[in-house]
């Protein structure tokens, strides 16, 4: 089974519908990931992120914000990939056999719902294109500008 761990700083919103969105997409498409999200900080899950997930039926709920260090088996990942700059900075360093990407996106807090659904919706077609990738036997995009699936704004 590959090992994805996605990481941000507060683990409070990127990080989290990253997580349920690359969950929802290898079931739907039938890859087998075990995935986790952590930050550098832990704090808590934000209520916009539970909303606009809600919305396409995934439950943030239950999720609690967590560390690196609360993660199961935390140095032990296939991939790790960083959603803003500031957890791609300060991201441990991997053993070898761990691919690292960094797939920044704009932080939703403080903003409108309508904002929040934006980044849900980026990082919906970014993460759908990580794991079409793993599907298809090639390896996922180095950058978010690499990802063919996706259109920087």
């Amino acid at each position: 089974m590959t090992r994805v761990l996605i990481l941000c700083t507060h683990n409070s919103a990127r990080s989290q519908m990253a997580e349920a969105l690359t969950r929802d997409a290898a079931r739907r498409l039938g890859v087998n990931l075990e995935v986790h999200s952590a930050g550098t900080e832990a704090t808590r899950v934000k209520d916009d992120a539970i909303t606009v997930m809600n919305e396409l039926g995934l439950d943030l709920s239950t999720h609690t914000s967590k560390t690196l260090w609360d993660v199961p088996d935390a140095q032990n990942f296939d991939y790790v990939v960083t959603v803003c700059d500031s957890a791609a900075e300060a991201c441990p360093v991997y053993p070898g056999q761990t691919t690292r990407r960094h797939y920044p996106f704009v932080d939703p807090s403080g903003g409108s719902l309508d904002r929040w659904r934006v980044v849900r919706d980026q990082l919906g077609v970014q993460f759908e294109a990580f794991v079409q990738a793993l599907k298809d036997g090639r390896d996922a995009p180095p950058t978010y500008e690499d990802s063919p699936a996706v259109t920087v704004a």
